[in-house]
């Protein structure tokens, strides 16, 4: 899972993604199966037509994570919702609620693997759904792990349970198209690119498969979802320095470009989510644009770092959640009235991913807990985002 050097022929390829606004498909409700908001996200915005947003990081289905659903499921194939648990209620308790699905599935029945080349159970399509997932970014350096056949059943198992999705193509017309989902009263598109694919050559003659990082390209894709009714431009970008806390010098700057790119007076791009490091990253506002540099990791097995040593941040992320307000006029941007995170890890014991506030009210005495949820927000916070009102919801 190392960084590697972006595929020039590759990027150059990209350009072909995305400039038809037309070829837009409708866009999808994701509150239909919603229960009423209770608590934080529960503010006038969200009431009056506004929304809110969750979003979390890398899913990561290592070995041990594979025969922990096969174990959950009891004897009948698979079973990942029980591992979502903790957080199904932050998660199906939003407007619109984003992941990242890292990997690629397999054939029902297998065979499966984990690291280094991931090949998942088509189950986890169904778990995401079952936890309150509306759409997942599927654009990482791992999205050509199997080819093409693995990009196409990623897409239909999550089709199938009802997960949009962006990042990922079976056809250059489907690479063309964001993923347009209803959310309070806005249409919201989501948009995802990777900053490459380990190396792994794109399938011949389809240079579209797997969307890559390109200012140019991103910022005309944002644009064209604008013209097929996006109120709101969400951006996920697998990218960044894997082990390292700080947003590296790329991450900076692209995020500087696309958060100043704008068509009028109205950004371009409205929320960036990041993902790969592995690691819980920043939270900054950047040209009055929210960007998660990285959310680290959801769901994982035992991690190594480059060094070769086990490293127990790779187990350790944040849920950022946003609350969006309809505009004061026509034509004017959606604002975002409330942002907050929640620390999250996945316990290796029991392999479930564990909602720390709600861990540390509920046992006060779990000061495991009680310093993960520390460094996490320390992590989130480093870079001013509490000035901007950034808090940690509990």
């Amino acid at each position: 899972m190392t960084k590697r050097m972006r595929q020039g022929a590759m990027a150059a390829a990209a350009l072909l993604l995305g400039t038809a606004a037309g070829c837009a498909e409708p866009e999808r409700p994701a509150t239909h199966d919603r229960p009423p908001h209770h608590g934080p996200a529960a503010d006038g915005a969200a009431k009056k037509g506004g929304f809110t947003l969750v979003a979390t990081g890398d899913v990561l289905p290592h070995d041990s994570v594979i025969a922990q659903g096969e174990s959950d499921a009891e004897g009948d194939g698979y079973d990942f919702a029980p591992m979502f648990a903790a957080v199904k209620p932050v998660v199906s308790g939003a407007d619109l609620a984003i992941c990242h699905m890292e990997t690629v599935y397999g054939e029902e029945g297998g065979p499966y693997s984990g690291y280094p080349a991931f090949v998942s159970p088509p189950e986890i399509a169904q778990g995401l759904k079952d936890t309150g997932y509306d759409s997942c970014s599927t654009a990482s350096n791992h999205s050509l792990d199997d080819g093409a056949d693995g990009v196409r059943r990623t897409l239909d198992a999550l089709d199938k349970a009802g997960v949009r999705h962006a990042g990922s193509a079976r056809s250059a017309a489907e690479a063309m198209r964001p993923a347009l989902m209803k959310a309070g009263g806005a249409k919201v598109a989501q948009l995802a690119y990777t900053f490459g694919t380990n190396d792994n050559p794109f399938p011949e003659d389809q240079p579209w498969a797997v969307g890559l990082l390109d200012e140019d390209q991103i910022i005309a894709d944002a644009r064209a979802a604008r013209s097929a009714g996006a109120d709101v431009v969400v951006v996920s970008l697998h990218w960044g320095t894997e082990w390292q806390t700080e947003p590296d010098a790329e991450q900076l700057e692209l995020g500087r470009k696309l958060t100043a790119s704008r068509s009028g007076s109205r950004p371009d791009i409205d929320l960036i989510l990041g993902t790969h490091a592995h690691v819980p990253q920043p939270y900054q506002k950047v040209n009055g644009t929210w960007i998660i540099y990285g959310m680290g990791d959801q769901v994982a097995g035992t991690m190594t770092n480059d060094d070769g040593e086990l490293d127990a941040r790779g187990n350790h992320g944040s849920i950022g959640r946003f609350t969006f307000a309809p505009p004061a006029a026509k034509g004017e941007r959606w604002q975002v009235r409330k942002a907050e995170f929640i620390p999250q890890m996945m316990d290796l014991d029991t392999l479930r991913v564990v909602h720390l506030p709600e861990a540390v009210k509920r046992d006060p005495g779990r000061e495991d807990y009680r310093e993960i949820q520390s460094d996490i927000s320390e992590a989130v916070l480093s870079r001013g985002a509490a000035a901007d009102g950034l808090t940690m919801a509990h």
